[in-house]
């Protein structure tokens, strides 16, 4: 028979590691929530500058972009029910939460967000002729609290790489173009 105190114990130690997996749930929700603002923000901006391209190409010209879902007048997708707007850190994401009233800190968190691209040039211009990894870039940019900044910091990595304004030097390394 399993005595009163070892049940006792058994029950605590389940509660403390519970409590563990409840702090590191929250947390890596919270990061996920963030990635999914800043992959909702992107989507959105890519949807407006398709559209805006669409409305520029000739009526009569055959199209000559791949069959899609969106059309010059179509409205973009239904945001999901809970989106928080891009934060850097978990100090944003608190201020981007608060009431309405509170527009300043929203509106310097999307300034901050909408300028990673030129922070990431300015970052290349001051490394000068050396490889750097992205977590690397992140980090200098004070962008490596969590996954879903490193990844943002990623990703405009290689939309930099993809119009020639960086370059890929190796798997998970960038350089400055040389001008």
């Amino acid at each position: 028979m399993v005595s009163v105190t070892s049940t006792a114990r058994n029950i605590e130690i389940t509660a403390e590691s519970l409590q563990e997996d409840l702090a590191r749930l929250e947390v890596q929700k919270q990061a996920l929530e963030r990635e999914l603002a800043a992959v909702t923000a992107h989507l959105g901006s890519v949807q407006r500058a398709l559209n805006a391209l669409q409305a520029l190409m000739p009526a009569s010209a055959p199209s000559s972009a791949a069959p899609g879902p969106v059309e010059a007048d179509s409205t973009p997708a239904p945001a999901p029910a809970r989106q928080a707007p891009p934060a850097d850190t978990a100090e944003d994401a608190d201020e981007s939460r608060a009431p309405a009233g509170h527009t300043e800190a929203h509106a310097d968190s999307v300034k901050m967000y909408g300028k990673l691209t030129e922070q990431i040039l300015a970052y290349f211009a001051e490394a000068g002729d050396v490889d750097v990894r992205a977590r690397d870039v992140a980090s200098a940019l004070g962008r490596d609290t969590d996954s879903g900044s490193i990844n943002a910091v990623r990703s405009t990595l290689d939309r930099l790489v993809g119009t020639s304004r960086v370059r890929r030097v190796g798997r998970g390394l960038y350089r400055a173009v040389k001008p």
